[in-house]
């Protein structure tokens, strides 16, 4: 199945065992970076029971893969733009590691299950632009929640969380997969000093269209406090490279219509 068809195949149950939701939520944690390429965003470092509190901070963020973001205020202060974006990567390549050859992940293919959605990923070139700490990072492609790969069926033990509780609702007027999940001692998060899940169970709400999660808050007394809230507002949108730039390149925008005034 091709990447076109997997971004725009929604239902994780068209095709896939019904008896298996843990399966199918894995998998859809596995399949952001072949699900979108730009996002609009607003996202809140704290959680919410329903929707975000008023009053409480948050970021704008335009992103673009790869590597492209910009994160303003709600009064439209600018936190962070990307500044190297057209950099020439020269120096990487000399350096002649392994690593730096890889490929972004949209350029390569990964096994898809019967629904649409990432089985298991290959190798490439992962990482999202981060901001704050490394939960941001990680909510927009959250495959700490269940690593590159099913785990054997010998092994169910070496899955990174255990999966329950799985059903599908509304979050801020999108389709989502929301699971309670529990980390085992196979979960390496993104960033260990800010996972999406600590010890104990914690509520996670992913994006069927996307594979963002759009939502984490632990259940435990002791760390109630602890998540975040993400609202997407637009989808694979075109983006300049002004956007992201700290200084214009005066390009003109090609969305906007170009009048031509002929003389008499």
């Amino acid at each position: 199945m091709s990447a076109w068809d997997s971004r725009r195949r929604p239902d994780p149950n068209g095709g896939a065992s019904p008896s298996d939701p843990p399966a199918m939520f894995r998998s859809l944690c596995r399949s952001s970076p072949w699900k979108w390429q730009s996002l609009r965003f607003e996202y809140w470092d704290e959680p919410f029971d329903a929707a975000p509190a008023p009053g409480a901070s948050l970021v704008r963020a335009w992103l673009r893969r790869p590597g492209a973001l910009r994160l303003e205020s709600p009064e439209g202060l600018v936190l962070h733009s990307t500044t190297g974006i057209n950099d020439s990567r020269d120096g990487l390549y000399v350096s002649s590691t392994r690593k730096s050859w890889l490929l972004p992940p949209h350029l390569v293919s990964p096994v898809y299950g019967a629904a649409g959605l990432v089985k298991r990923r290959p190798e490439a070139a992962y990482g999202e632009p981060g901001f704050g700490n490394g939960r941001f990072s990680a909510a927009l492609d959250p495959v700490e929640l269940a690593g590159n790969s099913p785990a054997p069926l010998e092994f169910p033990g070496s899955n990174p969380v255990q999966v329950a509780d799985v059903r599908t609702l509304d979050h801020e007027g999108r389709p989502a997969v929301e699971a309670v999940v529990v980390p085992t001692p196979a979960y390496q998060p993104w960033d260990p000093a800010a996972p999406l899940c600590l010890a104990g169970r914690t509520l996670v709400r992913v994006d069927l269209g996307t594979g963002v999660c759009v939502n984490s808050r632990s259940l435990e007394l002791e760390t109630e406090g602890y998540g975040h809230w993400l609202r997407i507002l637009g989808v694979d949108e075109y983006m300049l490279d002004d956007l992201f730039l700290a200084e214009s390149m005066n390009l003109t925008d090609v969305r906007r219509h170009i009048s031509w005034d002929i003389p008499a």
